[in-house]
């Protein structure tokens, strides 16, 4: 998103709207995007948008200019570009998280991640898990970094990412949300990064690359051609990424610590076998997302 600020008369961005849904409908858009983007793009709220409590307004003002915002819409339209890159925002569980094309944009099943740490890490008391270290492998946009220091106020959370370019918009994220002395953050290969503090995590959380390379390409357009393929590729069968942090993770989990991954449709009874034959993890368990997917893995490292 721009940051140069802008403003347009309501007459002006009701015309725009019209226009805009009126494509986006052409397209096989929802025409809902128009109205999410412009609460994004100009502040408005849904209930002034459905009644067009806006249109007579003298001045409102915008993140970026009518034309710049028209391009982009035009690439949403044309390109496939999701709108979440068009807003250069998301809304992940309580935050307005800053994405671009450097970062997978959050989807809102991950938010679970953070709840599913947050009951896993009480039903152990001894050591408290909810202190101490957290990592969070791939962090991407900071999202998890941040829901996971959100909800441990106490615990230190170190967000790693091979990616310089998603390192910035994460920082960013943690910055401007006031997690800036909470969160570090490193460049490098998972666990890597974190040598000097093997053995003392409460718990790490990851949402790997976990997309088989073949089927990458069948994915939605929005997807294959704008999301970085890097946070998304798997390997050949998609388990690349988390078998390796199944065989890693022991060396740096403490006795009791947590390990707690996302994953996808199908691949739920091969993770358990991996965590069982690693022969480190105790307590396994799958848990479904909302709409029923067996979505993530939750182990405990053996004591």
């Amino acid at each position: 998103m721009a940051d140069k600020k802008s403003s347009v008369t309501g007459f002006q961005l009701w015309q725009w709207r019209n226009v805009a849904i009126e494509a986006a409908i052409a397209t096989g858009i929802l025409p809902t995007e128009v109205d999410w983007l412009l609460q994004e793009v100009a502040g408005l709220d849904r209930l002034a948008l459905r009644l067009e409590l806006f249109k007579n307004q003298e001045q409102i003002p915008l993140k970026l200019s009518l034309e710049d915002l028209d391009k982009l819409w035009q690439q949403r339209l044309n390109e496939h570009l999701p709108v979440q890159y068009v807003a250069g925002e998301t809304v992940w569980r309580k935050y307005k998280i800053a994405v671009s094309k450097a970062v997978l944009i959050p989807r809102p099943e991950t938010e679970y991640l953070i709840d599913l740490a947050v009951s896993a890490s009480q039903s152990v008391v001894t050591p408290p898990l909810e202190q101490g270290h957290w990592a969070d492998l791939g962090t991407g946009s900071g999202a998890i970094a941040i829901g996971l220091a959100d909800v441990f106020t106490t615990a230190i959370v170190h967000a790693v990412d091979y990616s310089h370019e998603a390192l910035v918009v994460a920082m960013r994220n943690a910055q401007n949300l006031g997690f800036g002395e909470r969160i570090q953050f490193y460049q490098g290969s998972w666990w890597e990064p974190l040598a000097s503090l093997k053995g003392q995590f409460s718990g790490m959380v990851s949402n790997p690359p976990y997309i088989p390379t073949n089927i990458i390409p069948t994915l939605q357009l929005e997807v294959v051609n704008h999301e970085p393929h890097l946070a998304l590729d798997g390997g050949s069968d998609g388990l690349d990424c988390i078998r390796h942090l199944v065989e890693i993770s022991p060396i740096y989990l403490q006795p009791g610590g947590i390990w707690l991954i996302e994953m996808m449709l199908g691949q739920a009874e091969a993770v358990r076998e991996m965590l069982q034959n690693q022969g480190s993890y105790c307590n396994i368990q799958i848990h479904k997302d909302l709409a029923g997917i067996e979505r993530f893995a939750l182990a405990y490292k053996k004591g």
